[in-house]
């Protein structure tokens, strides 16, 4: 039978396949943010520093850096079926290898092995389902695919919680184990692998049955175009690096502030206190499932762009002080910090595709992921260090503030431009950020 007389997938069919790749996601997701809650464990049970801790995330980003050069190539090369399942056990090793020894060189050795492979399935699972939606359900199977694995973060943040046996196998009054919250994590990454393979299996019986799509291209970074783009970009670029630097490194470290700041604030057992910083910190990205899509409709309809990355901006800039300094519950700045981490990202990369042309799109969004990663591993460096400069923790909540405060410039920063951005965009060298809207591009 011709090709073209293949019929398309089925709508069941395309659904099933949008599970496993999700699955294979949301694992590579948990193993990533697994060692959110077991800062203060390391450095009690295998003598860490925040430093120490601070490279476990800043080597996974110079990982994802050198995915920017060769990820794309290998799928390219072998096609997304082989190259899922290859990354799936690429971030199956690294867990392995974070979970083997409590030494500090064999786990950086292992995020780093898990940074190869998670930026890449990344590209590979965007490119899969552009294969499969692309013309169909598109942005609703991107949607729900962000969805399960941001899931799989809010269950890493509340492991605690869930698999308390694991942190505490001998009772709360015991020593905790670092190592069985990890093998825990070493299971998702089993759950990534497999979901990879059974997604293997359906395309393979696809190949045959169906007419599939063309698979989306891969982002790649060509360093002749950098110089080339204009000012608006560079503005978007630096909003995302501060506004991710001030996100996600945070995240790296928040349980431990959490933790130590409601333990100084009451009489909360050590384990307490974890599961409820863990939620605290599982609010981000459970939030982020709810309303990034909702506040994408809102700005689709309205448009004003630059003006909600100005409002994102300013809402990020007081809750690193308002924890530091106060206390005020932390569901005051945390919600804060939910809503900016819901709008900004909803506006900020969808807005390059209409400053940029088309045909620079892949360099334009692996130029801006490249800085966001320089951002990664420079602030986990900075925070970690800079906790241990001012010997953060129990004995000294106080020493969490130089952090707070390196946090909450770059929040001054990220507004700085958001007002360069929006003073450029109401103006004649505008891209329409700010009057394009759903009803207008009909």
């Amino acid at each position: 039978m011709a090709e073209s007389a293949l019929p398309r997938p089925s709508v069941s069919y395309r659904w099933m396949v949008l599970a496993f790749i999700s699955l294979a996601q949301g694992g590579n997701y948990y193993i990533y943010d697994s060692i959110n809650p077991l800062e203060d464990i390391f450095k009690r049970q295998l003598g860490f520093t925040g430093t120490n801790f601070g490279w476990l995330n800043s080597s996974y980003s110079v990982a994802a850096v050198l995915t920017l050069l060769i990820g794309g190539i290998v799928i390219d090369r072998i096609g997304t079926k082989k190259a899922l399942t290859f990354f799936g056990g690429v971030c199956f090793l690294g867990a392995a290898l974070t979970a083997w020894r409590g030494n500090f060189t064999t786990m950086v050795l292992g995020r780093t092995v898990l940074g190869l492979g998670a930026e890449s399935m990344i590209v590979c699972v965007t490119v899969a389902l552009a294969k499969w939606f692309k013309g169909k359900e598109l942005s609703f199977a991107f949607g729900i695919n962000l969805t399960i694995a941001r899931l799989a973060s809010v269950a890493a943040d509340n492991s605690p919680t869930w698999a308390h046996a694991a942190f505490y196998p001998n009772g709360d009054a015991a020593a905790p184990s670092w190592q069985r919250p990890l093998i825990v994590a070493l299971g998702a990454g089993v759950l990534c692998v497999l979901a990879a393979a059974i997604y293997w299996a359906l395309e393979s019986l696809a190949e045959r049955k169906y007419s599939l799509g063309e698979g989306g291209s891969v982002d790649k970074l060509e360093f002749n175009q950098i110089f080339r783009f204009n000012a608006s970009y560079w503005y978007v670029v630096i909003l995302c690096f501060t506004f991710y630097s001030a996100i996600f490194p945070f995240r790296t470290f928040a349980i431990d502030f959490f933790t130590n700041k409601l333990m100084a604030g009451g009489a909360l057992t050590i384990a307490a206190a974890t599961q409820k910083a863990g939620f605290f910190n599982s609010l981000l990205p459970f939030s982020a499932m709810i309303a990034t899509p909702l506040f994408g409709l809102l700005v689709d309809r309205i448009g004003k762009r630059a003006l909600f990355m100005m409002f994102g901006s300013i809402l990020l800039m007081p809750v690193y002080l308002l924890m530091g300094y106060t206390n005020v519950s932390l569901f005051v700045p945390v919600s804060l910090m939910g809503i900016a981490f819901s709008l900004i990202p909803a506006i900020m990369w969808p807005s390059v595709a209409y400053i940029v042309d088309q045909s620079r799109l892949g360099t334009a969004y692996s130029l801006m992921t490249l800085i966001q990663q320089i951002g990664f591993f420079t602030l986990n460096l900075a925070i970690g260090k800079a906790n241990d400069y001012s010997a953060a923790g129990l004995s000294n909540p106080a020493g969490y503030r130089l952090g707070m405060w390196i946090f909450s410039v770059l929040g001054f920063v990220g507004l700085f431009f958001a007002i360069l951005l929006r003073l450029r965009e109401t103006g004649p060298n505008g891209h329409g950020l700010e009057t394009i809207t759903a009803a207008s591009s009909v």
